[in-house]
């Protein structure tokens, strides 16, 4: 990992702002930039600040069934027949953290793309609480809402640069379960990781699988990045993943770190654990190159 300390100002300076948004729409959809107030305050002595030198990054928009989503995207400035990573937030939505993890893939040399798949929800850096977030924007984003947007997001990697044949997703806590999910949604993601994903639930009308459901019939090999002391995920549901898992073909692999808990990827957060970070880092890279996403 990249610790790179540039000014966040200048990144801000260089973001390109989409076209047919006027400016009260950037400001309400802006992503990439701040943090969300249910994680304040930001640990900032840990925060990675990768920054744009080479590199084209910034905001877009996707028009998906007339609704406007923005997107952020990174990728070497000048190249086309990129890799692509799509990059799936946390409950926070597409904020600093997240852009820059697209910013560190585009490093690699990817077509990273964060799109801010709670736009039609609400603003997820608004909330100044989890549970008010999860009450009043998460628990509201149906699961077929978030494949279709990924889905466009492929779409238009296809025709900005992105060669759609190398396809990879990564994710961080409710992205991590979205992980899962897209990959046994779209047979040409080729690889998948998911960090500390939820695997188990009950099944509701707006989620109706989760990842232990989709398990057994799972091609796409996942390689799941997870804490020992998650209070959250339970090694018992891990345990269950890797049963059903064991049904099926896709060579999808854990990683358990017994020294973390939840979010020890994100470096903004007390949370942050950074020799696991950085292992995982290395692991997940790896993981896309040993899979053909490269």
């Amino acid at each position: 990992m990249t610790h790179l300390k540039e000014d966040f100002d200048s990144l801000v300076a260089k973001t390109s702002l989409s076209d047919g948004l006027d400016r009260r729409g950037f400001l309400q959809a802006a992503i990439g930039s701040g943090f969300a107030a249910a994680v304040m305050p930001v640990m900032a002595q840990n925060v990675v600040k990768t920054d744009t030198s080479g590199l084209t990054a910034g905001e877009v928009t996707l028009t998906v069934k007339g609704q406007r989503v923005p997107m952020y995207r990174a990728h070497p400035e000048g190249k086309t027949n990129l890799p692509v990573i799509l990059v799936i937030s946390e409950i926070f939505g597409v904020h600093e953290h997240i852009a820059d993890v697209a910013r560190r893939f585009a490093k690699q040399g990817y077509l990273a793309l964060a799109p801010e798949l709670f736009v039609r929800q609400g603003d997820a850096k608004a909330y100044a609480s989890v549970p008010e977030l999860i009450k009043e924007v998460v628990s509201k984003v149906p699961d077929e809402q978030v494949m279709t947007d990924l889905d466009a997001c492929v779409a238009w990697a296809r025709q900005n640069g992105g060669n759609a044949t190398k396809l990879g997703i990564t994710g961080f806590c409710w992205g991590g379960r979205i992980t899962w999910l897209y990959a046994a949604h779209n047979p040409a993601v080729k690889a998948g990781v998911a960090w500390y994903g939820r695997l188990v639930g009950d099944a509701t009308s707006l989620t109706p699988k989760h990842p232990v459901d989709i398990a057994a019939n799972l091609k796409t090999p996942v390689l799941g990045l997870y804490g020992a002391k998650d209070g959250g995920i339970p090694l018992e549901s891990i345990e269950k993943m890797k049963s059903a898992l064991a049904q099926g073909s896709s060579k999808s692999e854990f990683v358990i770190y017994p020294n973390s808990g939840h979010a020890f990827y994100a470096d903004y957060r007390p949370s942050f654990v950074e020799a696991d970070a950085k292992d995982g880092w290395t692991r997940c890279l790896a993981w896309f190159k040993t899979h053909g996403v490269v």
